[in-house]
């Protein structure tokens, strides 16, 4: 095979397109350097690199927060890259520490694999299952689980593995450091969680990991095993993190700030545009291919600042059309803009009808209704919404948390100014 060399123009040109493409959006690489080298190496020997992304199934939905790192895993998969997703069938049942103030609680197995089983299909809306190599090969995206290494363990390897990893080293990690100050507990569990991590890397002789930048000190874990096992440490990549629809704290669904991956179309192009002007190049960086290669990034700034409702209407339409496709992306925006023009939205709310098995009566809480059609993430959020006279029935609002919504016929039900539907029960 070719190896690489200074004076291969060709390759160092492909070196320096993909960099261009790996690095945006990137908080820290360790090492850079490192990740040039080996991205050489690779393609000029027609292997790609193999690249791991973790996630442990602690929940069932994801937003598009969790899609920053799963969209650099896609960049990575269409330059030819070789992408394994490790599902945390193991160390779920742990809880990662990263980033918590206080320990989490764990799961059962039963429930690591029911979450597992619904993060797949929505992180596959991001990522592809089917790989092309950039020696022509097909192939698809390498799914595995840690519990396949970690639950059949023997007590000697176990203990083995803790030997790597010194307790001063543990406690650098900035959020044990702040526990400690407060006197919070921190269980011996935690302690393990990184070295679990750091061993899935060793298992799949990782290149690169990709995590949030809560993950490092887990990913500086996996270099140094690596290393210990002899294997080339990996080049750890960690993102920037998205902030929700408020602007200002982390996307989150317990906030109520968040896209899911799973809004229909209307509803994902109505939360973008509800986000603040000032985030908009931080969203277009994270969510977008398609809106920066037509408008420039150096032109965004201008365009927000000249006309900032079409920009935005642009970048919304961008990442509905990422979700949903073209055509469901530029429906929604028409929809939107009918909308927002002629204020009706009698004649472009969706139908959406309840079983009658489920709504017996034909009637149900205006608060469980509101949960029923995703338009509230909480029942908490529906009460909100609704004393905040956000809710309502037919054209009149609906200040009263307690009412019962007959859908015996159909109801014209609107949530804020982008959700709304046409209700019944059959």
């Amino acid at each position: 095979m070719k190896e690489p060399t200074a004076v291969d123009p060709a390759l160092a040109r492909e070196v320096q397109r993909q960099l261009a493409i790996l690095m945006r959006g990137v908080v820290d690489c360790v090492a850079a350097d490192d990740l040039a080298r080996r991205l050489a190496a690779a393609l000029a020997a027609g292997r790609p690199l193999r690249v791991k992304l973790g996630f442990d199934p602690t929940s069932s939905d994801l937003h598009v927060g969790h899609a920053v790192v799963l969209r650099k895993l896609r960049q990575f998969q269409d330059l030819g890259h070789h992408a394994i997703f490790i599902v945390g069938g193991a160390t779920a049942m742990l809880g990662d520490p990263s980033g918590k103030d206080k320990t989490r609680p764990t799961l059962t197995r039963e429930q690591v694999e029911r979450n597992a089983q619904s993060y797949l299909e929505q992180a596959f809306k991001v990522v592809r299952r089917e790989e092309r190599y950039a020696d022509g090969r097909a192939g698809e995206i390498e799914v595995r689980n840690n519990a396949d290494w970690f639950l059949e363990l023997r007590f000697a390897d176990f203990i083995r593995l803790c030997s790597k990893m010194t307790v001063a080293r543990m406690i650098e990690r900035d959020n044990f450091t702040k526990r400690m100050k407060e006197g919070a507990p921190i269980g011996i569990h935690e302690f393990v969680y990184p070295l679990l991590q750091g061993q899935d890397s060793v298992e799949v002789k990782a290149d690169v990991e990709l995590g949030g930048t809560d993950q490092l000190f887990n990913l500086l874990v996996g270099r140094d095993l690596q290393a210990d096992a002899g294997q080339p440490p990996q080049i750890c990549m960690t993102m920037k993190v998205l902030p929700g629809l408020d602007g200002v704290q982390k996307m989150s669904k317990s906030l109520g700030n968040y896209v899911g991956l799973t809004f229909p179309p209307d509803e994902v192009f109505g939360k973008v545009m509800s986000v603040p002007d000032a985030l908009i190049p931080l969203w277009v960086e994270l969510l977008t291919d398609r809106f920066v290669a037509e408008q420039g990034e150096a032109s965004l700034a201008a365009a927000l600042a000249s006309n900032p409702r079409e920009t935005k209407a642009g970048v919304a339409e961008s990442i509905t059309a990422w979700l949903h496709g073209e055509q469901a992306a530029g429906e929604a925006r028409m929809r939107f803009d009918r909308v927002f023009k002629e204020k009706d939205v009698s004649h472009d709310a969706p139908e959406r009808v309840l079983p009658r098995a489920e709504v017996p009566e034909g009637k149900l809480w205006i608060v469980d209704l509101l949960c029923r059609l995703e338009f509230a993430a909480s029942r908490s959020e529906a009460r909100r919404l609704v004393q905040g006279n956000g809710v309502k029935l037919n054209g009149v609002v609906a200040a009263d948390d307690k009412l019962e919504v007959d859908l015996r016929e159909p109801v014209l039900l609107q949530a804020g100014k982008r959700r709304f539907a046409w209700v019944s029960v059959r």
